[in-house]
């Protein structure tokens, strides 16, 4: 188990956990924890393990008692974050170099490994069912999403509901866990576990649909990586989807073209992010994302008043924002 050190009376669940992790977080291996570490320092906003503890505190429990658990959250989210620039060849990440720049695919693919394995060791010897099936199973999602989309890459046929799905799994599942685990720990009615777990569920996927269109439509500074890179990639993304859903012969000549050649030049990425917009693919999205977000907070109606049900609510407005 992550040795838990002690926390002091900052209500600000952001702060606990960057304290608890450069205070408390450590491996077996020495080279393994540093590229963690590097990873962690490079920023994000935590936003898996704040769902752990917003739900454990909607039951009625003290975030501070249960900051090992989210931790686990974030980490089996940077684990998929280091095999994922291993395999999309990413060079950035949060605006630093990704794993595999500093340490080489090999050290990359071996510390994701080692890290999952580490997780669910301490998970299972520390935590009773269903925790280890419900993070197992979210795991096996994880990596059926990211298959689901290598298959679905130039796809222009990929309708809504197989981009979904493959948003479901392979970034929603995690944040439903994450507040499910949380409300499990603390002993939550099924009424409350299934509202958090639902909020996770709608939530990620505004989420994975809100970085689609940041891709498109945000400065790289801001997001931490070159923009268009899911263009560059050929991945199916809601703003792509949407914006061909009625389109004119030309333009979806025009995104055949792209998806099946090699131009992958500054131009041409504009000239395609620039006939998706004008085709209403970021309006549509937007819209799109809003239906989730309000889905996502009236699923938290069983939790009542409770404080951490309007955090929950501030979390999934602040989207929008983004």
């Amino acid at each position: 188990m992550i040795e838990q050190q002690p926390i002091g009376d900052d209500r600000d669940l952001y702060a606990m956990i960057e304290e608890f992790f450069r205070t408390s977080f450590a491996t077996d291996n020495m080279l393994i924890t540093e590229a963690v570490r590097r990873m962690l320092a490079a920023g994000g906003k935590r936003l898996r393990p704040r769902f752990t503890l917003l739900a454990a505190e909607a039951a009625g429990a003290k975030a501070a008692d249960h900051l090992d658990l989210a931790a686990y959250m974030e980490l089996i989210h940077v684990a998929t974050l280091i095999h994922d620039d291993v395999v999309d060849n990413a060079t950035t990440r949060r605006g630093v170099n990704a794993t595999a720049v500093d340490f080489g695919n090999r050290i990359s693919v071996l510390a994701g490994d080692y890290l999952f394995a580490w997780i669910f060791k301490n998970v299972t010897a520390g935590y009773p069912h269903p925790i280890p099936n419900i993070l197992s199973a979210t795991l096996a999602d994880i990596t059926d999403g990211e298959v689901l989309q290598l298959r679905a890459l130039g796809n222009l046929d990929l309708p809504l509901a197989g981009y979904v799905e493959i948003a479901t799994k392979k970034t929603a599942r995690l944040f439903a866990a994450s507040a499910e685990c949380g409300a499990i720990v603390a002993s939550a009615s099924a009424l409350k576990r299934a509202a958090v777990t639902d909020f996770g569920l709608a939530y990620g996927i505004a989420f994975q649909m809100q970085d689609d269109l940041l891709d498109m439509t945000a400065e790289a500074a801001a997001i931490g990586k070159p923009v268009g890179g899911d263009l560059r990639e050929k991945k199916m993304t809601i703003p792509v989807i949407l914006a061909l859903d009625g389109a004119d012969r030309e333009f979806r000549s025009d995104v055949e073209r792209f998806y099946t050649g090699d131009d992958e030049t500054p131009e041409r990425i504009a000239g395609i992010v620039q006939g998706i917009g004008s085709r209403g693919g970021f309006e549509k999205t937007r819209t799109v994302i809003v239906g989730y977000l309000e889905r996502a907070k009236a699923s938290l109606a069983p939790l009542g008043n409770v404080p951490a049900r309007a955090e929950f609510v501030a979390i999934a407005d602040a989207l929008l924002k983004a």
